[in-house]
């Protein structure tokens, strides 16, 4: 990519950043009655229900303090972050510190604890704000509800499990992969050699077990011993995950100079794009049989945001890391097809959810699942790429 081409991106992602998504964001989802964010937001931002998932409350706290603490001190992004953080913090857990899954608008507690990750994303953005505003209990509340997640993550769902796993013990690739960024993400609280011991144990499950090597396509699960079982669970591929994953290792390899891990993580990144892009309507598909049989998934064939977005990250980075062709090819045919299918030009924000022609499924910008963070934070992630490349 020329200097040129560089510049002219650049000012596209900061603009659909500050310009557009942001200001949706903060015109719709603050709740200024009860505390907290509405994340179920119709394709005109108009709220179509009132209940709070803590991922998505969690996540929005991260995103304005990320941006508080990498682009701005902007006072109004520490307002809006503290808002979901004064709501998290008096509902948000039961008395064993385990952070529920949803909660009404007022803050009574809707589903139970079961979800690991909800204390991931939580500790994500008490950790965030913290290092914002420089609030220690902040702090503890994050490092408190970390260490709870290392306790938790041999039986993550505890006794909310369906599944007898002494049967079918499998591993999830979601909780190394999200641990991974995690860690990374809350660096400044931990003792060096803590960083280093952790980040190595999860680079080394990522890139060890779940990664198939023949292949290089990471596997959503995998037994207890590593090794692959032929089953709905066993053959599947989520090409969104394993892309997402593939920059968190990115990430952390370049703090190492571990090159030959940077490169192997490009080319798994490559090897999941051509085993998941749709060639003849282009788009990555959401799930994928790693042996070409039915997914279990209906929605298999699916275009997300998030997924594309992740793809522009793990390209843009590969890119930037090492001057990859290849990823510079991939990325102008994921940017082409992203900025031409998921952004709303007379509403604003994007689409979540495609179908496989690649027209919207769904006409909301926020749910159950989709908030303000994979659009946010990935076009932050490549406007910084893309202001170091000019570098």
């Amino acid at each position: 990519m020329n200097k040129e081409k560089i510049l002219e991106l650049k000012k596209q992602y900061a603009d659909a950043l500050f310009l557009d998504v942001v200001p949706f964001w903060i015109k719709n989802s603050i709740d200024k009655d009860c505390g907290g964010y509405f994340t179920c937001l119709d394709r005109d931002g108009s709220v179509y229900d009132k209940d709070k998932f803590i991922w998505l409350q969690a996540r929005q706290v991260w995103t304005f303090s990320m941006l508080y603490n990498r682009y701005e001190k902007n006072p109004e992004w520490l307002v809006i972050a503290k808002h979901g953080i004064d709501f998290l913090e008096k509902y948000g857990r039961d008395k064993e510190g385990n952070w529920y899954f949803a909660l009404s608008q007022e803050g009574f507690p809707l589903v139970q604890p079961y979800n690991i990750f909800s204390d991931c994303f939580a500790a994500l953005a008490f950790g965030e704000y913290a290092l914002a505003s420089g609030d220690d209990h902040c702090r503890k509340i994050s490092l408190d509800t970390y260490n709870n997640i290392l306790s938790r993550q041999g039986n993550p769902k505890g006794k909310y499990t369906k599944t007898i796993g002494r049967n079918r013990p499998l591993q999830s690739f979601s909780l190394p992969m999200i641990l991974a960024n995690l860690t990374r993400e809350l660096k400044w609280m931990f003792d060096a050699n803590d960083y280093n011991k952790f980040t190595g144990i999860f680079i080394d499950k990522v890139m060890n077990q779940f990664l198939d090597q023949k292949r290089m396509l990471i596997f959503e699960n995998i037994l207890s011993d590593g090794s692959h079982i032929d089953t709905f669970e066993g053959r599947l591929i989520n090409p969104g995950h394993g892309i997402e994953g593939m920059w968190f290792v990115m990430e952390l390899a370049a703090e190492r100079n571990d090159m030959q891990t940077i490169n192997k993580a490009i080319d798994t990144v490559l090897s999941i794009l051509d085993f998941s892009w749709d060639k003849k309507n282009g788009g990555i598909f959401y799930f994928l049989d790693s042996e070409g049989k039915p997914p279990l998934a209906l929605e298999w064939d699916q275009k997300l945001w998030w997924v594309h977005i992740e793809s522009l990250i793990a390209l843009l980075m590969g890119y930037s890391l090492t001057g990859s062709e290849k990823c510079a090819e991939w990325f102008k045919i994921m940017h082409d097809y992203t900025w031409s299918h998921f952004p709303d030009p007379q509403y604003g924000e994007w689409y979540g959810y495609l179908n496989r022609q690649g027209e919207p499924l769904l006409p909301l910008k926020g749910g159950k699942w989709k908030g303000c963070y994979h659009v946010p934070r990935g076009l932050f992630r490549c406007y910084s790429l893309l202001e170091q490349l000019l570098k």
